[in-house]
This record gives structure tokens, C-alpha cells and sequence, in this order.
């Protein structure tokens, strides 16, 4: 039995069959769903997905609700207190603390449905919008109008205001805007009994207050209580509060009641809901202040030989008018220096600094960047300890300062084997100007417990990013992050500053809010969410407790003394990744993978907005099956398979865009290999794995096999039979292949004349279908005096096995090729492709599938076309034809190639060869090789390809270009198209001068 979810953008989703675990909450469950129209999940997939967040812990809900509205809300907050149970708001699942986990609750997934912006009123510099809303889309809206929400946290590419509002959120620019709360004016807010009340700011004493605490209402009663309890522990508030502009620990008592610009004393509950981590209420609308957007900024990074010579500069920086003041260490810049994807960004770093201060000046504060920049190197250089400056201006120049700066948590959590630099005390925060006394003492706690850790972030601000590197999977680990907890609060009170200064409470943090905040105002953070939910329903255990019902930091932990995995047996190499269990224990719950505006990852949640459909989700999954959370042999299952595996379509953008390289093609590749040594392959995916056959014989029979696709009812039984779309476009078969085009040649350049002898390698797009690209490949080649032999000799690439999970089959087109391709490179030829797929193929699977020296040596000399093209230069070798192009080409990248670094190669040859190029972000094209073909997931590819669309409608260029075979299809398959768009070789082709 399963229940079909549907999914925007995508055919439904089948809900697997409650199991045990699901079962004592199937009354809840039933329930809900005859009052909430959004989706009702409790599944145990839905209590694997929502049992994590971005933190180090773990607790299994009893599921989760996709409210559709406020309406939505309402009921489920109602039902779930009927029943008595808990309940977790939730956006992105990015929190770093844990604040978005808890036994037993229903949680509500506020991002899916409820992610409108109502209104912006750019006179008032005012939006209202809803919760589940990603800021990163807020801002793009509100840049139309030269503004923008001012909390920037680095996660806003996929965090939700509400989510920010929760957290009371910022990021590195709050030395210029401080935090949410600042910003949030006035909140529609659903109550732990499903009431819904209204905040804004009301002036204490006049009549609209006195009609308000009159009435008797819940707002009225909560607005009593409020006062009551703030002007009874005023004295406790003023002392125990740190005066700094990150403080987001415990409940925000010293913001509720202030003076407004007019000089009137206020109340504005809205300013308690902000941090309050959704323990006191659901926020459901929210209106939002705005600022003005800078139209540029500069940057000057000062390079230190001491860590603290660089934070005791702090203060220095703050005297003059900057926007952002951020620290980097040399620990960041030591494995940036040895990252692959971040060692461009280190390389104007002297390698002797210890520590970098980043200083960023914008043009509302300054007007002159280069006077102020030269008044701080007169400060820091010539008075100072600073010993270098990078100066940049350029909207580039910073970009890359900023990309090194953003780098430190990817590069720190990537760190090979268990110990890893855990957040639970990353954003404690003093006065900056105590910055480098706190700091000293903080490198004495991590010295005494025998650990390190890097340090970076907000130094401006007084925040430093600081996670001690423990092992979690052991007793011993745990108990160190206590005691290091412990220690490091006691400093934070010494200096009077905040355990939390960005990052909120959650599980990390809550038990020490007694301590920080001392008896009285931890009573009255008590009596408050006694107030606001008197069952203590919501959130419970996040910023407060009950007493006898502590929050312990130690408890429910995603990695406890207790976690254990199985490490399979694989066929394919695991070893660089450290293994298949710790490929998959690398995701980290970020939520990376839900960002839906730039790079590749992952397209099927674009499509789908489906957390299962996240690489976090279907790690998260595997995770569980290699823990014992869920039975192992689950993973090959064909429920399994359907539910968490078909839907990725393998574009290995995970491999580049995930912050700590979760490869979930590798994994995906792997377990499905598994399930079919023990099930079997099917029909469809026997065919798609063995193509190059078909298509030679395709191609031998044309035109009659091109005919025979077309016959009335032809796709249609092909359909049924094989599962291929019916409409779905098919490639046409060439009459005469590319190989056979080549043998009836003679070279254009000798073998005896060129420099340079490439093996140009026949895919089978290419030689059997279009033989277009290949032809201009050879021409090209030889124009830039290269000898070109196109092989007889040679097997499928082994691409097509590889991608649906015939491995065996891969290896051994692998195996042949490598043995082939030998010996061609012992002669001093290199191999090159036309089909990107083909090129990352030899680069980079061929090492997994075979794991040896040569395949090794194969990878080292395999190219794209345009890769080798550029990597050696010959488009400078070309006659190109004098004076230029006059066309603009809008140019859609390879997944695979932007998984290896090397997408941009086809755009500096076309640039070179006399071209505007428009690179677009475009993503995945969807096709994704057979995904496009396959009938059950043709409505979902063409929603992937919509955002392509989007790019390719919006950009001024007059052509599309695209390398993959199966991209070209996709654009060629618009309604608006009139064939497939050419390879970028074939431009280069019909650039040169002949």
C-alpha cells in the first residue's frame, strides 16, 4: 500500500506504507490530514528527512505537514494539541544549533507552500511576506527597487526569513545593520492552541493600549503579561544583558519595550518573537523594514604574522566607517592552498600571514575608497602590525576575497575521518575590543582538552567562528565538548558577552542559559513561555526548560558513542573519499543542496521542492540504512530505489556545489549497481546501458530505423514496453557514422608534420546520430596543427552503463579502453572527446571503476575539445577570420564538466575565436543522459529545464550553443526551437578562415 504525494513541478511521489515506528501516530496522523489541505507525511522516509538539520543533532519526528496557509497552520497546531503533541516549526532545516529537531513532533515545513512575497511598498522601504520565503529571493525582488532585507546570513541562498526571523539571524555585514530583530516590524503569529494574534508597535499607555489590555483576548493577556514581566526584572535585565550588537541567547526582554524614533515609549511583541526560536509562537506573516543597496563596495584585506596581533586591530578598524570587519586564520588558508576547487582564492595570500583582517567599505559610507583605504594602510601598515594589503575594487576582485572567506566551514568539514570542527560554541561573541584577551584564553581551553580549531568570521561584530575538531562517535569526544561548553562559557561571562551571537540556542546551547543569564531571568524566561504556550508544546527544550526536563547538549546526538555503520563491500573505489559510510556521513545538513539560483545542484528538488529530492535527502536516507536507523537491506529495495534514488539524474553537481563534496552520482551509482546484482536489471535499463549496439544498428538501417520510430503507435508501444516517453523527441541515426566519414579521409596534418597526435574518441551521440560536432572537431584540430585519428579499435565509453548502475559492464568498457588508450599515449597521443559525459568519464570514473595506474594515466591525458584546445593554447594557432564575429552566443555548460572544474574552457575558445559569449547559470538541462528519455520522468525533466529556459529567453544573445548531446536535444525539443543547437566546436569550425 502506498499514498501518492503530489509534487509541484513533477508526477506524485508514492509515500511508502506506514511501518512500526510510523504507527503510533497513525490517529494524529488521520487526522491532520482531514483538516490540513497541505501534505501530511508520516512516513518513515518523512521522519528520516525532518529527524536533522544543518547541526550535530538528531531526534525522529512523528512527522511533518506542508501547511498550504495560515488556515493550514491553524488546524495543525489544533489537532496536534488535541493530541498532545509537540510541535517544530521549520524553513530551510539550515540551523546550526539544532533548533530544528525534536522527538515525537509534527513538524511544519512553512517552505514548501508558504513562500509568497505580499507586498513591497518601496516608498515605506516596507515588505510583507510570508515565512517559508528564501531571502536570497526576497532580495532579488526588492534590488528592482534598490533595496534589501539588511541580515545577510551566509546561508540566505536557501535560508527563509522565517527560519531568520527564529533565529534572529544575521551575517558579516551586521557591524553596518545589526540583526532581524532590528528589522521585523509586525507578525501575524499562530499559537500553541491554533489562535492567531497580530504585533506591532503599540504606545504604552494611550488609549490603543488601554482598549487593547481592556479586551478580553489572548493578545490582551499576552500584552499584560509582557510588561508585567519585563518592568518587574527591569534592574536584572539592564545588568545581565551583554551590550553588543550580536546577542541572540534566551528570550530578547531587553528589545520588547523601547523608544521609538518619536521618543515614545513602546511595546512591540514582535521584537520576542524574533529569536525566540519558535518555543513561543508560529510566525505566519511577517512586515519587514528594508535599506537601501550600496552600488559598490571595496575591500582591503591586511595580512598579520600573529592571530592576535590581528584581532586586537579590531577595535582600530571600527573607527572608521566600514560595512564589514572579518577574520580569517591561517588554518583556513592552509587547506584552501590544498583545495582543488579554493586554491585560486589563497593564491594572493603571503604564505607567511598568520591572519588576515578584511575591512569592506561601501559607497553610502564613503565616498572616495581609494582615500579610505589609504588612511587604513597609513594605520595598519605603516603604524600598525599588518604587513601586506590586498587592495580590491573590482566587483570580481572582491567576489574571490569573499568566496576564500566563505570557504572556511566547506574546507574545514572536509576534513578526512571522523574528527571534525563541530559547531557548539561557533558564535559566542565579546566586544571586540576584548577580542584577542577572549581569544588567548579560548586557545588555553582547546589546549588543555588536547584539540584545535580555526578561527574566523565576524570579528567586527566580536564573533569568531571557532569549532574545537572532535570525534563525536565517541563517549570521550562527547564529553569534551561539555567541558569545552563549560570553560568557554565561563570566559563569554567574564567578558560579558553572548554564548550565541548569530547561531541561537537550540539543543547546543539552551542548558547553559541558566548560567549565562543567572536565577531571575531564567525564571522569567519560565514564566514567559508559560504565558505564550502553557503546555510548553512548542519547541520544547530550545532557549528554556522545565525543570526536572533539562536540556543536555549531550543528548540526541546524529553521531553518538552508540552510532555504528556497515562499510558495504563496493565495486566501485571509495578509498579517496575515505569510504562509502564516510562519503555519506560527509553531508552535513546544511541544506546547500536546496538553493535554487545558481550552480547545478540539485535539480530534481528545483523541480519537485521535495527535501527527499535534496542531496541532503537521499544521504540522509542512505545514512540511515547504513546505521541500522531504517534495515539495510532496504537500500535494495525496489521501494527504495523509486522513492530516494531514480529522481537523481546523476549530474554530479552535487560533487562541486556541495560544501563538503557529497559525490551522490558516485553513491547512487554504486547501491544501484547492488540492487541489480540481486534483482536483476531491467529491460529499459539494459538497453540504455548497451546504446552504442542499438544505434549502430540504427544507424546501418537509416533512414528506414528513423521511419520506423515515426509509424502511428510506434512510441506509444515503446512506452508501454520499454518505458521510453512517447514524447519525448528520439535522436535521428545518422545514414553514414562518424567513423565511417573519417576512414574515407585522408589526415589534413600528417602524423609526421604535427606537434601534437589526438586520439579523437567516436561517443556514440556523435558517431552514430550527429556526426556534426566530431567532423568540425577533426577540422579544427588540424587547422591548429594537430594529427587526428579517429579509432576503430576502441569500446563504448561505458558512460551509459555507468549512469543507470550497470557497473560490471562500465568496468569492463573501461578496461578495454584503458588497455586500448595505453598504448596510443606510450606513442605521445592524448585522448580527446566531443561529449563532455565522455571526457569526465575517462578523467574521473574510470579511476573508481578500476582503481589502477593506468587508468590513473588515462585520466591525466583525457580532454574535452575545448579543454584541450585551451589547456595548450591552439586557439591562438588558428586562422580565425579578421575583424571578429558579429554573434552573441548564449552558452549552456555540462554538468559534468562544472562538476570537474572545467566549463569555462568552451567559453574562453569561443571568446578567442572572435565570439560574445554569454555564459549562462543556467544549471541542469535536465535530460541527464537517459533521465530524459525515461516515461516516468519526463514531466520532471522538462520542469529542471524550465529554469534553462528562463536563461536562455533572458539573455541578449542570438544563438544557443551547448557541448552535451543530451542538452541540445533538450533545447532543441522547445516548441520555439527549430533544431538542436550546435556544439561550441562547430562556431569554432565555422570561425576559422579558410
Amino acid at each position: 500500500m502506498s499514498q501518492q504525494i503530489p509534487q509541484e513541478g513533477g508526477a506524485a511521489r508514492d509515500e511508502p506504507a506506514p511501518t512500526a515506528g510510523t504507527g503510533a501516530y497513525e490517529a494524529l496522523a488521520s487526522d491532520l490530514r482531514a483538516e490540513v489541505d497541505g501534505a501530511v507525511r508520516f512516513d518513515e522516509y518523512a521522519q528520516v528527512l525532518y529527524a536533522t538539520d544543518g547541526s550535530i543533532y538528531q531526534a525522529r519526528p512523528a512527522g511533518a505537514v506542508e501547511p498550504k496557509d495560515v488556515s493550514d497552520v491553524r488546524s495543525a497546531l489544533s489537532i496536534a494539541a488535541e493530541h498532545d503533541v509537540p510541535v517544530i516549526a521549520r524553513g530551510a532545516g539550515s540551523s546550526l544549533a539544532g533548533q530544528a529537531v525534536g522527538p515525537g513532533c509534527v513538524v511544519l515545513d512553512l517552505s514548501t507552500h508558504m513562500d509568497d512575497i505580499l507586498e513591497v511598498r518601496p516608498d515605506e522601504q516596507r515588505a510583507v511576506v510570508q515565512p517559508g520565503v528564501v531571502q536570497d529571493h526576497l532580495d532579488a525582488r526588492l534590488a528592482e527597487d534598490g533595496l534589501k532585507f539588511a541580515p545577510d546570513p551566509a546561508s540566505s541562498n536557501r535560508a527563509t526569513v522565517g527560519g531568520g526571523i527564529g533565529n534572529n539571524s544575521t551575517g558579516a555585514h551586521s557591524v553596518r545593520y545589526g540583526i532581524t530583530d532590528a528589522y521585523t516590524e509586525r507578525l501575524k503569529v499562530v499559537l500553541a492552541d491554533g489562535s492567531l494574534i497580530e504585533t506591532r508597535e503599540i504606545v504604552l499607555d494611550s488609549d490603543e493600549w488601554d482598549r487593547l489590555v481592556a479586551a478580553d483576548t489572548r493578545e490582551a493577556e499576552l500584552h499584560r503579561a509582557v510588561r508585567d514581566l519585563v518592568e518587574t526584572h527591569e534592574t536584572e535585565i539592564e545588568a545581565r544583558y551583554p551590550d553588543l550588537k550580536r546577542s541572540v541567547s534566551g528570550y530578547n526582554l531587553q528589545k520588547v519595550i523601547y523608544e521609538n524614533d518619536d521618543g515614545e515609549r513602546v511595546i512591540n511583541l514582535s521584537k520576542l518573537f524574533v529569536g525566540a526560536e519558535s518555543t513561543l509562537g508560529v510566525v505566519v506573516e511577517a512586515e519587514l523594514s528594508l535599506v537601501t543597496k550600496p552600488e559598490e563596495t571595496a575591500l582591503a584585506l591586511y595580512c598579520f604574522e600573529d592571530l592576535i596581533a590581528a584581532l586586537e586591530a579590531v577595535p582600530d578598524a571600527l573607527e572608521y566607517d566600514v560595512s564589514a570587519v572579518e577574520l580569517m586564520d591561517d588554518e583556513v588558508f592552509r587547506l584552501a592552498r590544498e583545495s582543488d576547487q579554493y586554491a585560486q582564492y589563497e593564491e594572493p595570500i603571503p604564505n607567511d600571514a598568520a591572519a588576515a583582517l578584511m575591512i569592506e567599505f561601501d559607497s553610502e559610507l564613503v565616498s572616495d575608497f581609494e582615500a579610505a583605504i589609504a588612511e587604513t594602510n597609513a594605520r595598519f601598515l605603516d603604524d600598525g602590525d599588518a604587513f601586506d594589503v590586498i587592495e580590491a575594487y573590482s566587483e570580481s576582485a572582491q567576489a574571490d576575497l569573499w568566496k576564500l572567506r566563505k570557504a572556511a566551514i566547506p574546507l574545514l568539514m572536509s576534513l578526512e575521518g571522523d574528527p571534525k570542527p563541530y559547531p557548539f560554541i561557533e558564535d559566542a561573541t565579546v566586544p571586540p575590543e576584548e577580542l584577542g584577551e577572549y581569544t588567548a584564553k579560548f586557545m588555553e581551553i582547546l589546549e588543555d582538552h588536547d584539540t584545535s580549531a580555526a578561527y574566523f568570521a565576524h570579528a567586527g561584530s566580536g564573533t569568531l567562528h571557532i569549532r574545537p575538531i572532535l570525534t563525536l562517535k565517541e563517549q570521550e569526544g562527547i564529553d569534551k565538548m561539555r567541558s569545552i561548553a563549560d570553560d568557554v562559557t565561563d570566559v563569554v561571562l567574564d567578558h560579558h558577552g553572548a554564548f550565541s551571537g548569530e547561531h541561537g540556542d537550540g539543543l547546543a546551547r539552551t542548558e547553559f542559559n541558566p548560567k549565562m543569564y543567572g536565577e531571575e531571568l531564567w525564571g522569567a524566561f519560565q514564566e514567559l513561555k508559560s504565558a505564550f504556550d502553557p503546555e510548553w508544546r512548542l519547541n520544547p527544550g530550545k532557549v528554556v526548560y522545565r525543570e526536572g526536563e533539562q536540556t543536555d547538549m549531550r543528548e540526541h546526538l546524529r553521531y553518538g558513542a552508540d552510532y555504528a555503520s556497515i562499510e558495504p563491500q563496493t565495486t566501485l573505489d571509495f578509498s579517496e573519499e575515505g569510504g562509502f559510510s564516510h562519503l555519506v556521513e560527509l553531508c552535513n545538513g546544511c541544506g546547500t543542496c536546496r538553493q535554487q539560483d545558481d550552480d547545478v545542484m540539485c535539480p530534481t528538488y528545483r523541480a519537485t521542492d521535495d527535501e527527499l529530492a535534496t542531496t541532503r535527502g537521499r544521504a540522509n536516507m542512505l545514512r540511515a540504512a547504513i546505521s541500522g536507523e531504517i534495515p539495510e537491506e532496504r537500500l535494495r529495495s525496489p521501494d527504495f530505489q523509486q522513492d530516494v534514488l531514480d529522481l537523481c539524474v546523476g549530474c554530479k553537481g552535487c560533487k562541486s556545489d556541495c560544501p563538503t563534496g557529497v559525490d551522490m552520482a558516485k553513491l547512487k551509482a554504486e547501491v544501484k549497481h547492488q540492487y541489480y546484482q540481486e534483482k536483476g536489471p531491467d529491460l529499459r535499463s539494459k538497453l540504455f546501458a548497451n546504446i552504442d549496439t542499438a544505434s549502430k544498428w540504427g544507424s546501418r538501417f537509416a533512414p528506414l530505423s528513423n521511419w520506423a520510430t515515426a509509424i502511428p503507435g510506434s512510441r506509444a508501444v515503446m512506452e508501454k514496453v520499454l518505458g521510453i516517453a512517447s514524447d519525448r523527441s528520439l535522436p535521428p541515426f545518422a545514414g553514414e557514422s562518424l567513423v565511417e566519414w573519417a576512414e574515407q579521409r585522408d589526415p589534413g596534418v600528417s602524423a609526421v608534420e604535427a606537434d601534437r597526435k589526438v586520439l579523437l574518441f567516436p561517443d556514440t551521440y556523435t558517431n552514430y546520430s550527429y556526426p556534426a560536432p566530431g567532423k568540425a572537431a577533426v577540422r579544427v584540430l588540424e587547422a591548429a596543427g594537430v594529427h587526428v585519428h579517429i579509432p576503430t579499435d576502441v569500446a563504448p565509453s561505458g558512460r551509459a552503463a555507468y549512469s543507470v548502475g550497470l557497473l560490471d559492464r562500465a568496468a569492463e568498457r573501461a578496461r578495454e579502453n584503458v588497455d586500448t588508450f595505453t598504448d596510443y599515449i606510450e606513442e605521445g597521443w592524448e585522448i580527446v572527446a566531443v561529449e563532455p559525459s565522455d571526457a569526465v568519464v575517462f578523467q574521473d570514473e574510470y579511476t573508481d571503476l578500476l582503481s589502477t595506474d593506468a587508468a590513473a594515466r588515462v585520466a591525466r591525458n583525457a580532454y574535452g575539445v575545448c579543454e584541450y584546445l585551451d589547456t595548450h593554447r591552439l586557439v591562438e594557432e588558428l586562422p580565425v577570420q579578421p575583424g571578429g564575429l558579429d554573434r552573441a552566443l548564449a552558452y549552456h555548460g555540462h554538468c559534468h564538466q562544472h562538476a570537474a572544474g572545467k566549463d569555462h574552457h568552451a567559453v574562453g575558445v569561443l571568446r578567442r575565436a572572435g565570439y560574445d559569449v554569454d555564459p549562462l547559470n543556467s544549471g541542469c538541462c535536465g535530460m541527464a543522459g537517459s533521465f530524459g528519455y525515461e516515461a516516468e520522468h519526463y514531466d520532471v525533466s522538462k520542469s529542471i529545464a524550465d529554469r534553462l529556459f528562463e536563461k536562455i529567453d533572458a539573455s541578449e544573445a542570438t544563438q544557443v550553443v551547448a557541448p552535451g548531446g543530451s542538452c541540445r536535444s533538450q533545447i532543441g525539443d522547445r516548441e520555439e526551437a527549430a533544431e538542436n543547437p550546435p556544439h561550441p566546436i562547430e562556431l569554432v569550425d565555422s570561425a576559422i578562415d579558410r
